[in-house]
């Protein structure tokens, strides 16, 4: 069995461990982060039967990913990263799941874009938690209002939400805030939860775990 393949079940076994100790109601789907691995370290999991798969660049997704989602037509694609009003015509034709819907400009791009290519894509709203410049996000006094303009204006699909926990900070708090305010909006998912803080995520709630290096190793840098 391939090295990736023993690592993707180790964690799957380790996630299930959790649900079952813990009771939990979810049913915590992994999404393996792709993000610059080649195709030579994925086909082995794409050929065990793996089907959520998560890049952050919609450049690279499309060179990696278009040929390869009409040989594995089970495949969804999870768009993790921050996208370019500019880019959302291809984020909605490429992505099975929007992760980071983090303002009004791109919600209406969105909308547009399913409308033309009468796509329905399942998004996320990012929530902005810590309320740090550096990262994207809604912040959470607007989440009401952003919410109801994206279902009540935009007839857009919001399954969940989603956060970065601000790093050197217990993320539990973050969780937690994060799976009360998805409840409170009657939302059925989170998106929560990275390699270093699977556990905590799962135990909080999270229906979507956004793992890879823990699956494919580190990363190398330029």
């Amino acid at each position: 069995m391939h090295d990736t393949v023993v690592k993707f079940n180790i964690v799957k076994n380790k996630v299930k461990e959790i649900v079952e100790r813990k009771q939990l109601k979810t049913d915590p789907q992994i999404i393996a982060v792709t993000k610059s691995f080649p195709l030579t370290s994925i086909i082995p999991l794409l050929d065990y039967g793996h089907v959520h798969f998560g890049e952050n660049k919609i450049q690279e997704a499309e060179t990696k990913w278009n040929g390869v989602k009409t040989k594995y037509k089970k495949i969804k694609l999870h768009m993790l990263g921050n996208i370019q009003s500019n880019k959302a015509k291809k984020a909605v034709q490429l992505f099975d799941y929007i992760h980071s819907l983090d303002s009004e400009k791109l919600a209406k791009k969105i909308a547009q874009y399913e409308n033309e290519l009468n796509r329905r894509t399942k998004v996320f709203i990012q929530i902005n938690l810590g309320v740090e410049v550096q990262k994207s996000g809604i912040l959470l006094s607007e989440l009401k209002s952003f919410y109801d303009y994206c279902i009540n204006d935009l007839n857009l699909n919001i399954i969940g939400l989603m956060c970065l926990p601000p790093i050197n900070l217990d993320p539990n708090k973050f969780f937690n805030i994060l799976k009360t305010n998805s409840e409170n909006l009657k939302l059925l998912h989170t998106s929560m939860g990275m390699s270093e803080d699977y556990e905590k995520a799962l135990e909080n709630g999270s229906s979507f775990l956004r793992l890879g290096t823990i699956i494919f190793g580190k990363r190398k840098t330029n």
